[in-house]
């Protein structure tokens, strides 16, 4: 028995032997469905959304001006350093966890624990943030036919009252109320995690089916755009900087902050490796899908960005609904009804992928013993689903975008990718170097120099984010390895190595 407990590494370095994956992969209960397209789709479900139908009003307005589309491709640049070594882990370790199991394997549990902890800030805050959006756009379709829903029913309690003030002292009258809910916000999620529990076939069926469309719109907006461009809102491309509360606007480093705060456009392209455990053929399917779905994305960014700002003069784009409102504002009111159904599509296949990497992740994590397996490893015997924690997620989720008025999330979600995506980067290199001849089906080129332009890149952005998301992410952090060290570090899978 003393040798045995001797045995046992306790170093929170301690890594988990790629072995052990092996039979991870034999072992899972998960259907094999996706093919390579179908994970394509899936990266662009989730990648395609808020990036076009919200932030490029905010980013460009307040932060960049037309040199945007430089953001768009600064932040793109940023993500295919990452994606390719993405690609190269998926092709080795070809099981549902992403970031997280490929960081375990190579890196240590510690590191591992931390980047999955911070994906929970990726998907989960993201879909709610996603959720409140859709909310935004829902309530934007009921108004162009002609329906006024109560204010308390539409938005979180601080902003329904929020609102409710703008609108008395603008002369209108409005009722009191004490109840105040984001009912849309709500219900979407639950619609969500029902297509998520029925079974990973329906979700990706829903999912291409929204893809299709919300490309189509997007492929439209480009070119109906394109005839009503006006060059002389391009000038100055890149507007004089200015300071504004402490912080500069425009010029470079506006150009910089604009790329930061975009960058949550991009993340979901690493859903696809969450995937893997439902992949026909994993190890080739991956990589070509997760590199796929960002040149496809980052393509309709740049074009949907350059048209934008020519239709419209930044300083004039609205933040909430920017390309509905430019298509108004240019008399085509008939494509606010297309572009409005669009983005209500669009964010609810971002909300859906985003949801299904989120229980992935926990799966990957329960599976390890870093997380409750009764809870986060349960996989429903019909639908082959983690039902409980998709439950869990969906309800987490519908809550907060139901209560929370939500400000700025969109950043605290980027700045924990980006470090998960730095660390990435440096791991898959680590690899290389302490196992030359691991068998890799995709190898990415010239690996030290993408690794280290993706650590300098995406450590960069991130330190460009605002100093109050800072110190939430910080606290984020910390609470992150409280519970590593209470929990997931005496559970942990490798305190039992013979089981």
């Amino acid at each position: 028995m003393e040798t045995q407990i001797k045995s046992v590494d306790t170093s929170v370095m301690r890594k988990k032997p790629l072995s052990a994956y092996a039979a991870d992969m034999q072992k899972s209960q998960l259907n094999r469905v996706l093919t390579r397209w179908g994970l394509t789709s899936l990266g662009i479900g989730a990648v395609i959304g808020g990036g076009v139908f919200v932030l490029t009003g905010i980013a460009a307005n307040q932060w960049a001006g037309p040199a945007l589309v430089l953001s768009f491709m600064m932040a793109g640049l940023a993500c295919t350093f990452a994606a390719l070594c993405y690609a190269e882990f998926a092709s080795i370790l070809p099981v549902e966890g992403s970031a997280y199991a490929y960081s375990y394997g190579t890196v240590g549990e510690i590191f591992a624990w931390f980047i999955g902890w911070n994906l929970v800030l990726e998907y989960m805050m993201g879909a709610t943030t996603v959720a409140v959006s859709w909310s935004g756009y829902f309530e934007k379709l009921l108004h162009l036919f002609h329906i006024d829903p109560p204010i308390w029913l539409m938005n979180d309690p601080v902003t329904a009252h929020e609102k409710a003030d703008m609108l008395r002292a603008a002369g209108q009258a409005v009722p009191d109320f004490t109840f105040a809910m984001n009912l849309p916000a709500f219900l979407i999620v639950w619609v969500v995690t029902y297509i998520l529990v029925k079974g990973i076939k329906e979700a990706a069926s829903t999912n291409n089916l929204i893809v299709m469309i919300k490309v189509a719109v997007v492929i439209f907006v480009i070119i109906v755009g394109a005839f009503y461009i006006d060059t002389a809102n391009w000038t100055p491309f890149i507007p004089e900087a200015v300071m504004k509360d402490g912080q500069q606007h425009y010029g470079f480093n506006g150009m910089v902050t604009a790329a930061s705060i975009v960058f949550f456009a991009y993340i979901g392209f690493d859903a696809v490796s969450t995937q893997a455990g439902e992949a026909i053929n994993p190890r080739k399917d991956v990589p070509f899908a997760i590199i796929a779905s960002l040149i496809i994305c980052t393509v309709l960014y740049i074009l949907v960005t350059l048209v934008l700002t020519g239709m419209v003069n930044y300083k004039n784009l609205d933040l909430k609904a920017p390309v509905a409102q430019a298509f108004a504002d240019i008399g085509l009111t008939w494509a606010v009804y297309i572009i409005t159904i669009a983005a209500i599509a669009g964010l609810t296949s971002v909300m859906l992928v985003m949801m299904l990497g989120q229980t992935r992740v926990f799966l990957g994590m329960a599976k390890d013993g870093l997380l409750p397996k009764g809870l986060f490893a349960s996989i429903h015997p019909t639908f082959k689903t983690p039902w409980k924690s998709t439950i869990l997620v969906g309800s987490i989720v519908s809550v907060v975008a139901a209560l929370t008025p939500i400000d700025k999330v969109s950043e605290l979600c980027s700045s924990g990718t980006l470090l998960a995506f730095a660390m990435i980067c440096g791991a898959v290199w680590l690899l290389r170097v302490r196992e030359p001849n691991l068998e890799r089906p995709y190898r990415t080129p010239a690996l030290p120099v993408v690794a280290t332009l993706g650590i300098l890149a995406n450590l960069y952005l991130m330190w460009n984010l605002r100093v109050d998301t800072k110190i939430a992410f910080l606290v984020w952090g910390t609470l992150g390895i409280i519970v590593y060290f209470l929990y997931s570090r005496k559970h942990s899978n490798l305190n039992n190595p013979e089981d």
